[in-house]
């Protein structure tokens, strides 16, 4: 039979107590392990969350700045400057596909592509500084062009408003220093000189005229052609190679005078002898000198 004393009693009890307290503190400790694994658990998953946040940020951003890199490319008209653009664009573009490839808890690989965001930044401020530079000196000089270009239309505007009169001017000279000829008479002539109008008659045709006074008129020896019209509109002539020039064509001439002219009246009388066939209709003499057309006279011819 087992006896159990008051002092084994107490010894186990004391024993138990022990147990106990020693049971109680590991598992404190198993829960204070716990909660500090899911609390550090939860800390390394909030901190996985931010750097993929700030990756995928950071993603963007390198994006817009490839895209800005593309679009100042666009606005510069310097070669240099359009290839230094382009350089940077590569960098940004192949430090872009480094970042892909990084891991969202690398934190010293994205810590550094921030840098190196932060440098290409900066070295596209600074090309924009040279673009608008660049694009102020071609503004000016733009200006510059327009104001030369304005000049220019203007100087030839005037010059050719100055060829213009200088022309017209020209024109009024030589209308004054044109020669006429006026009273103007032709006329049939038989043997003894006396007018007629039958052709059976004619003899020899009389063209007289005067030319008129004229101060502004270049003086000197005068070369006077006469041409005498048949109905059909073709020339009497001698010769086929007597020509002359008029409106830049060399032209037949019936009859030539040579005169001295000194800005008076001159009379001058010319003759055709009648030596080819003539049918009745309206003949024409068309007087000439220095290359103009100084007169006209028509008249008649019949059976």
């Amino acid at each position: 039979m087992l006896i159990v004393t008051n002092r084994g009693i107490d010894k186990m009890t004391k024993d138990l107590k022990i147990k106990l307290g020693i049971g109680s503190a590991a598992a404190l400790v198993i829960i204070g392990v716990a909660i500090y694994i899911y609390s550090t658990k939860k800390q390394l998953n909030e901190i996985t969350e931010q750097y993929a946040i700030e990756k995928e940020e950071l993603a963007d951003e390198y994006t817009q700045l490839a895209i800005q890199y593309e679009g100042y490319k666009l606005d510069v008209n310097n070669d240099s400057l359009i290839d230094k653009l382009e350089n940077e664009r590569l960098k940004v573009q192949r430090l872009a596909e480094e970042l892909k490839t990084t891991k969202a808890t690398n934190a010293k690989k994205i810590n550094q592509l921030k840098k190196e965001l932060s440098t290409v930044r900066a070295v596209l401020r600074s090309y924009v500084a040279q673009v608008d530079s660049l694009n102020r000196v071609n503004e000016q000089l733009t200006e510059e062009n327009r104001v030369v270009t304005q000049k220019y239309h203007s100087a030839t505007q005037s010059a050719n408003k100055l060829k213009k009169e200088k022309e017209v001017l020209s024109q009024q000279v030589t209308l004054a220093s044109k020669l006429d000829a006026v009273a103007i008479g032709v006329e049939a002539q038989t043997k003894r000189n006396k007018a007629t109008t039958k052709i059976s008659k004619a003899e020899k045709i009389k063209v007289s005229f005067t030319i008129s006074k004229n101060v502004t008129a270049q003086i000197g020896e005068k070369e006077i052609f006469v041409r005498i019209m048949k109905p059909d509109d073709d020339a009497l002539v001698k010769n086929r190679s007597n020509v002359f020039k008029y409106e830049d064509q060399d032209i037949n001439y019936s009859i030539k005078k040579i005169i001295e002219y000194e800005g008076e009246e001159v009379p001058v009388t010319v003759y055709w002898n009648i030596e080819e066939y003539l049918y009745p209709g309206t003949y024409r003499a068309d007087i000439f000198a220095d290359g103009n057309l100084i007169g006209r006279k028509s008249f008649s011819l019949e059976k």
